[in-house]
């Protein structure tokens, strides 16, 4: 490939989109294919790296530009990460437009929205005067993404392909998780305002919180702290090399070969001596042959081979970066992910290393598979339950913690901090939607300290999370607010979980959520006619997936209501074999928004009571 074909530089986000530079993604390229796993990554990613201990910078990696100008760009490769950053971008504004909407600092938050839409997703021409989108996506996207996501109206949901259906949930998705992150920063700063109150002078306390400031600050960093490494080429067919180079297989290790390759170079290394040593009950090495004639080295790297494929046989390959960095993370300091190669390179550097590495793998093994899998282990029945709910929960920033603990501390501790964890995640991740990174450092702080024998025991080890545990009246505030979409299976078996658990804090019965005899029932319908209640269209939108609008009907039953009104529903719901169904039906003679509050905070306070840790609280 010609060097003058051929321009590599990295780029933050800022300088790729801004400076009037435009971006294609070629007509026939695949469409949008991103789903939820990818969304959630990344965004994780972006918490990460904005967060106040955040690194400087966050690298996404290669992307494959075609361009004869160097102002109008082709992606040859890398268009779902540009396309999900758009969106993004346009959930940011879409919660602006919100701010204008309700007359929030309405002049400051038209000039943010317009000034940011104006540099990362489309600008006037000052030619043409016709406006020139920033990203064209392929022929089957563009059209919904421009007519519909750009314009931040309404996003109608039939007749469209897969892909623009995938477009609507991915913006629909991070426009809540905007929501949520806006929602927990002006928390904080509520309680850090509160906390500055008293024995403080005014120019010390922090300023007052501004939604449309945090929001455009957002952007910033965004902007400023991701960056790409950029491949630029002249042509068609130099621009296809350069993709199929970077995407051959067996061109990039995976995680797991590359560090089984470094163990067995570390063994294979002709100056390291034999030391004598020990792995699973094997006798120790003298330095002479063994009576097959082979040599010592030689059959300890036989023995790492076996172990290795072992190991990585049980887990699975795709599984096995993920534990090696929560075995690591209960062992050692905290290392992100792309952190843990040169963490463990650093670390480990003789034989005798590489044996313990393997011996303490296998010591945790089983461990990560139960909390992993916890319906195949064979724990306990309450241990496996508690498991489930984590797995439920989809929170995995404890398991590091539970793996140190499952080793070191008694095991009615054990299950006392799992169900520890289980209350801490409920009220942080699920309810809060606090970021993900301070948790999992002081986590991983924990989990060290208790690998090192500084904590022994239930209650110092609860001491140490408690700046991760929610404390009450935070909890039960955002609680009273939450809006949770049953759409998405994940959170509609989050919803089933807390409703059961509810029901038998109530009653005394113990649905299991799992079940298929019953549903989550949406007093309001999710699909409620026009007019259903008097509620307007705007007022069934905002309320329909709050948590206060949500009860437990048999399944038989909840068909049968369906989208009738309220006074009918209300005759099944007295009738019902759930005191929580039948105490709404109860205490609600008509259905209304202030209804659906009054609900809502009544949850909140179950929920404060339900899942607390007395030595935190």
């Amino acid at each position: 490939m010609a060097a003058t074909n051929f321009k590599t530089e990295n780029n933050t986000f800022r300088k790729l989109i801004g400076n009037g530079l435009t971006y294609r993604i070629p007509r026939f390229q695949r469409d949008y294919s991103w789903g939820e796993d990818e969304w959630e990554d990344l965004w994780q990613d972006i918490l990460t790296t904005i967060g106040e201990d955040g690194d400087p910078a966050h690298y996404m990696g290669y992307l494959v530009l075609q361009s004869t100008d160097d102002r109008r760009f082709d992606v040859i490769d890398g268009q779902q990460r540009l396309t999900t950053l758009s969106l993004i971008i346009l959930a940011v504004l879409k919660n602006l437009q919100r701010l204008v909407s309700s007359n929030r600092n309405q002049e400051a938050n038209r000039t943010r929205l317009e000034q940011i839409r104006q540099t990362y997703i489309g600008y006037l021409d000052p030619v043409t005067l016709l406006v020139r989108p920033k990203l064209t996506l392929n022929r089957n996207n563009n059209s919904y993404y421009q007519s519909y996501l750009v314009s931040l109206g309404h996003l109608p949901k039939r007749g469209f392909r897969a892909s623009e259906h995938l477009l609507r949930k991915a913006f629909e998705w991070f426009d809540r998780r905007v929501e949520n992150w806006l929602r927990s920063c002006a928390n904080r700063g509520s309680d850090d305002r509160k906390s500055n109150a008293s024995g403080t002078k005014a120019s010390d306390a922090p300023p007052p919180f501004d939604e449309g400031t945090r929001l455009a600050q957002l952007v910033e960093d965004i902007s400023d702290r991701l960056f790409f490494t950029v491949i630029t080429v002249s042509d068609e067919l130099n621009a296809y090399k350069v993709f199929e180079t970077l995407n051959a297989r067996g061109v990039r290790l995976s995680s797991t070969d590359l560090l089984k390759n470094y163990l067995f170079s570390v063994l294979d290394r002709p100056s390291s001596p034999c030391t004598p040593l020990t792995y699973s009950g094997s006798a120790q090495y003298d330095g002479s042959l063994h009576h097959d004639g082979e040599p010592p080295r030689d059959r300890e790297l036989q023995q790492l081979e076996e172990r290795w494929e072992s190991i990585v046989g049980r887990l699975g390959s795709d599984s096995f970066p993920d534990f090696l960095r929560i075995h690591w993370n209960s062992r050692h300091r905290f290392a992100r992910q792309a952190e843990l190669f040169k963490a463990i390179r650093s670390h480990i550097t003789d034989r005798a290393q590489v044996f313990m590495l393997l011996r303490e793998m296998d010591e945790d093994l089983d461990a990560y598979l139960a909390l992993s899998s916890p319906e195949a282990s064979d724990w306990s029945l309450e241990n496996k339950q508690l498991a489930s709910t984590l797995k439920t929960f989809r929170v995995r920033q404890p398991l590091a913690l539970l793996l140190a603990a499952h080793r070191k501390l008694p095991a009615g501790d054990f299950t006392a901090l799992l169900r520890a964890c289980v209350v801490i995640s409920l009220r942080y991740n699920v309810i809060c939607s606090f970021s993900t990174a301070e948790q999992e450092r002081t986590y991983n702080n924990v989990a060290e300290r208790i690998a090192q024998g500084e904590l022994s025991s239930l209650f110092p080890v609860l001491q140490a999370l408690r700046q991760v545990y929610v404390e009450d009246r935070t909890f039960r505030n955002v609680f009273a607010d939450k809006t949770i979409r049953t759409t998405d299976s994940r959170n509609n078996r989050v919803v089933r979980w807390l409703l059961c658990a509810m029901e038998k804090h109530l009653s005394g019965q113990d649905p299991s959520f799992t079940s298929d005899a019953f549903d989550v029932e949406h007093v309001l319908p999710q699909n409620a006619p026009d007019g259903w209640g008097g509620f307007s269209n705007e007022e069934a939108e905002a309320m329909v997936y709050r948590l206060g609008n949500m009860t437990l009907l048999r399944s038989s039953t909840n068909r049968e209501v369906a989208d009738q009104s309220y006074a009918l529903k209300r005759t099944f719901y007295q009738g019902s074999e759930f005191a929580i169904t039948r105490r709404l039906a109860k205490e609600n003679s008509e259905w209304t928004p202030e209804h659906i509050a009054r609900q809502q905070q009544w949850m909140a306070d179950q929920a404060t009571s339900i899942w607390r840790i007395s030595q935190l609280s």
